[in-house]
Parts: structure tokens; C-alpha cells; sequence
């Protein structure tokens, strides 16, 4: 794997925080529209909604792609197909399948605890980091953990047991945590445009065979709709800004910004007339306590990174 999270070089002014900034626009992106996909698959399955959502996005960026090429500004000299193929099955795998286990969870959970419980993604993340680069979990991890636990149990009842719909996004930020590595990981071997429609196409396709055995429900007005926009705003775009950004800024890091997802889904959720409770939004705030001391102390600016 090529290098994760090298240091940036010296920026003035406001270019100095545009990865940050990039990375802040993808999480409203996403936040913002937990409404209108839970609403969407509501009407049409899960799998043909995440099918056709990364459809979507593919075919925007596809010409673009093959204009460009593939290569990328560190790509290796050994670095050819294999890697593109190799990537996009990886990368693919977990956006795909994150995506689609979160949609699962969305016809049964509300979005504020979709949001929440997929936040945990920043806790997961440098767990997933410690097992690739093969060194030990960074300090705190385990009390994160136990804190994001205690959290998630208030959050979704003070039970011993979780919803389903709760279940599935906690897969979801799983998976999550595994694709923000990998996109680290490779994003500086491949070019942008290239990286971002080469997962989208693959995790369409892995889609396929779930669409095909669950059909696609009642595909409207609305559900075309959510689709266009989250295909082409939170996916094509989204996507593309999450892997310029982590040329510059480490996954844990860019995990620790994304933050901001669950707080405008949150909002949205309230002006929905959602509410958690008071024991909801203690464990909602514990799970954040929870990811800012996994991260306590992690970040070194310019530091050099490690090699897998």
C-alpha cells in the first residue's frame, strides 16, 4: 500500500483548511439527506436504492474518468490495472455494503440514531488502522470503546438487546471505518475522478444480485428524485471530495471532522419531529465524547506516516 496521510504542504489563508473544508461539505451532504433516503426506501428496496444511487454517480464521473486516466501523483511503477481492479473490489465492498446495511437500518431505526450509531465510524477507524499497519491501538482506544458502548446503550433504549435497524448500522460504521482506511490507503496511486467511479461502478455491481432477488419496489417521483440528488451530490461529489481530502489529511483525522454528519442529520431529524429523550441525547453525546478520545492526541501535523 502506498504512504496514508503524508504531510501537507505549506498553504496560506483559507487553502490551508480546504481538505477540511471539503471534507465538512461531504458530511452536510450526507447528513442532510438521512430523511429523504429513509423516506425513499420506504418505497423501493435497499439494495435497488444503493443500486441505482451508485449508478447514478458512476455514469457522472465515467466520462471524466476516461479522459483523465487512472494514474495518480505517487502511483508505484509497478502500480497498473491489477491495482485499479484490486481497488475498486476493495473500496467498492465496503462503500457498497456500508451504504446498503445502513439503508436496511434506516426502515427501522430513526435518522437521528442512523447518524449517531454510523458516527461510530471515528471509533472503528483507528481500530481497523492498528490492525493493518500491525501496532498497537493508539491511547484511549479502549476507554473510547467502553464509553461509545455506554453510549449506544442509552442511545438506543438502555437495553440489553438492539433493533434491528440499530444492528445494521452499526455494521454500517464498520464498514465505514474500513472504507475511510482504505481510501488512505490508495488514494494518492490513483487519479481522483478514476478512484471515486471505479468503487461506485464495482459496488453497483455487487448490488446486482440483491436487487435482482428483492425486486425494486415502487420507484416514483420521489424515489427518483433522492436517487438523482444522492447520486450525484452525495455520491459522485461527496465521494470524490472524501479522497482529494484524505491526500492530505489522515483517516482518523478526517473521521474526527466528519462529525459533522450526524449533527445536521440530528437537526434534520429534529425538525422532522424526531426526539431521542434525555437518556438518547446523553448516550448520543457520550458516543461523541467517546470518538474525541479515540482521537485525543493522535494527529501530528506533518508527521511522517506509516508504510503497510
Amino acid at each position: 500500500m502506498a504512504e496514508v496521510g503524508a504531510a501537507r504542504p505549506a498553504r496560506s489563508g483559507w487553502r490551508a483548511y480546504a481538505p477540511e473544508l471539503a471534507i465538512v461539505l461531504a458530511s452536510v451532504l450526507y447528513g442532510a439527506t438521512f430523511r429523504v433516503v429513509q423516506v425513499s426506501v420506504e418505497r423501493t428496496s435497499p439494495s435497488g436504492f444503493v443500486f441505482m444511487r451508485y449508478t447514478v454517480g458512476a455514469l457522472v464521473l465515467l466520462p471524466f474518468a476516461l479522459r483523465r486516466g487512472w494514474r495518480g501523483p505517487r502511483a508505484l511503477p509497478h502500480d497498473g490495472w491489477r491495482l485499479v481492479l484490486g481497488v475498486a473490489v476493495l473500496v467498492g465492498a465496503f462503500s457498497g455494503f456500508g451504504a446498503y446495511v445502513q439503508t436496511v437500518g434506516l426502515r427501522t431505526t430513526t435518522t437521528s440514531n442512523s447518524a449517531f450509531i454510523t458516527s461510530l465510524f471515528v471509533v472503528f477507524t483507528p481500530i481497523i488502522e492498528s490492525v493493518v499497519y500491525r501496532r498497537w491501538p493508539r491511547r484511549g482506544i479502549v476507554g473510547a470503546v467502553a464509553v461509545s458502548m455506554l453510549g449506544l446503550w442509552l442511545l438506543t433504549g438502555a437495553s440489553l438487546s438492539m433493533g434491528r435497524g440499530d444492528l445494521f448500522t452499526l455494521l454500517c460504521a464498520a464498514l465505514y471505518g474500513g472504507w475511510y482506511v482504505a481510501i488512505g490507503a490508495f488514494t494518492n496511486r490513483m487519479d481522483l475522478v478514476a478512484f471515486t467511479c471505479a468503487q461506485l461502478v464495482m459496488a453497483a455491481l455487487f448490488m446486482v444480485p440483491f436487487a435482482i432477488a428483492s425486486g425494486f419496489g415502487r420507484i416514483d417521483a420521489y424515489v427518483i428524485g433522492t436517487v438523482l440528488f444522492t447520486g450525484i451530490a452525495c455520491t459522485a461529489l461527496a465521494f470524490a471530495l472524501t479522497a482529494w481530502a484524505q491526500r492530505r489529511v489522515d483517516p482518523s483525522r478526517t473521521t474526527i471532522i466528519s462529525l459533522v454528519e450526524p449533527v445536521v442529520a440530528g437537526v434534520v431529524g429534529y425538525l422532522v419531529g424526531e426526539r431521542l429523550g434525555v437518556g438518547g441525547y446523553v448516550g448520543a453525546s457520550l458516543i461523541i465524547v467517546a470518538i474525541l478520545i479515540a482521537e485525543r492526541g493522535t494527529h501530528r501535523t506533518g508527521a511522517p506516516a506509516p508504510e503497510v
